[in-house]
């Protein structure tokens, strides 16, 4: 009863249009009231210490290092490195936009910047050597996702503080799944792009190649710096965040000199509001799990999954199945604040590595980023490239089917994360 209260409440709230944060507060409430504990002092305390949290710090400062890497440089001297590589290629401008991707995804953990970045440099140039518009940007988007997964992630943070799993196993976990997803982009990628007639790029001369990796290095030392530093234990995440930002800043004013003072103040603006907003959503989902614990939620969920939790690769297969389904219609952030408190005592029941399941719930949740009907990512880059939602779905099919075929690897056999993963914690 008190379930299908809290499940009620907090779905008919949303489908009403409230924003998720206050859906999530108001089903808080409802809690309160059936429990008999409401009172506005507990539920303001609750929401204050929903986010004092020391990790969360992390969420401000990797934003700002994000914004700086777009307004900086650090961006498009990460493109012109990739297209100096491999764009004299055949279909040579999507394994660009790929590469580029996964090396953006080590340097502002966010899908849709990394998206709408992909497709504002690189849209325009594969537009004009022919390549078919709606696949283009379905790769565009499919390759902004890979973010959420590669550290450092914005998601990977906050699944780390609503589940209470390391964040530093989550960071070092992600990096050999996020290159699978890279890897399995370039197969779908060649296997479309083997037939087609396409307009293929000058081959860099070896002093182009040399030029261009120069001027790119500063960019590329920065995830080195942050895995490498969170890796041997110089710092934490959250000192990785100060020094993702004071890097960046450093290296787009000084070394590039390309950052204003004015775009500097309009990125901080950016940041802060961004800030506050998941900081909301966090200290009204941090209220919801606090009540949701004190109801006895997750264990009337194990008692409904309780034949599952014998077979943890069953359990993992259904509950893959319902963030997939949460996630097509809801957006990656509310996915992980909302479901991750209920599911994670069953999880750990079924005896689960909580790192594997952070990952997988948050490798799921950023394909549901470029799914309709919702698909955050997709309506970014339909946005920025100026193409239909009807051609991005079309052309963003294989690359989704690519994604899903993955996501039933990792379920079917876990030691595709966990062994890399264990290696690189040491």
């Amino acid at each position: 009863m008190t379930l299908l209260l809290f499940l009620g409440v907090l779905i008919g709230a949303i489908l009403l249009g409230l924003p998720v944060a206050f859906a999530l507060l108001l089903a808080a409430i409802a809690l309160m009231l059936q429990l008999n504990l409401f009172s506005a002092d507990i539920l303001a305390q609750a929401l204050i210490n929903g986010v004092d949290s020391f990790p969360l710090l992390a969420i401000p400062f990797f934003l700002v290092a994000g914004e700086v890497m777009s307004s900086g440089g650090l961006s498009q001297r990460i493109v012109r490195m990739a297209v100096s590589m491999i764009g004299h290629k055949k279909g040579g401008l999507g394994y660009v936009a790929i590469l580029t991707a996964i090396l953006l995804a080590g340097l502002s953990g966010s899908a849709v910047a990394d998206a709408a970045a992909l497709v504002a440099i690189l849209y325009p140039m594969m537009q004009k050597a022919g390549y078919p518009g709606g696949r283009s940007v379905g790769l565009l988007a499919s390759g902004g996702i890979i973010a959420p997964v590669i550290p450092p992630s914005l998601p990977l943070i906050l699944i780390g503080v609503a589940g209470n799993i390391s964040i530093k196993n989550l960071f070092l976990g992600g990096i050999v799944p996020g290159l699978m997803m890279g890897g399995a982009l370039m197969l779908v990628w060649y296997l479309l792009m083997r037939n087609e007639n396409l307009e293929t790029l000058e081959r860099a001369t070896a002093a182009e190649r040399i030029a261009a990796v120069k001027d790119g290095v500063w960019a590329l030392l920065l995830p080195v710096i942050i895995i490498g530093g969170i890796r041997f234990g110089v710092f934490t995440p959250t000192e990785a965040a100060v020094v993702a930002a004071v890097y960046a800043i450093f290296v787009s004013t000084v070394i590039y000199r390309e950052m204003t003072f004015q775009r500097f103040l309009k990125i901080l603006v950016n940041a802060g509001r961004s800030t506050a907003m998941v900081m909301f959503l966090v200290g009204c989902a941090m209220v919801a799990a606090w009540l949701i614990t004190v109801a006895q939620l997750p264990q009337q969920l194990a008692a409904l999954l309780g034949p599952l939790v014998e077979n943890p690769r069953l359990l993992m297969a259904v509950i893959m199945v319902l963030v997939l389904c949460v996630g097509m219609v809801m957006d990656l952030s509310p996915t992980i604040l909302i479901l991750v408190p209920l599911l994670m005592p069953v999880v750990k029941l079924a005896n689960i590595d909580p790192v594997y399941f952070g990952l997988m719930f948050v490798i799921n949740c950023s394909i549901g980023l470029i799914t309709p009907p919702v698909g955050t990512v997709l309506n970014v880059v339909c946005g920025v490239g100026r193409v239909p939602m009807s051609s991005a779905v079309k052309g963003s099919w294989p690359f989704i089917a690519a994604y899903l075929v993955l996501l039933a690897l990792f379920v079917a056999f876990p030691s595709i994360i966990t062994v890399p993963m264990k290696w690189f914690i040491g």
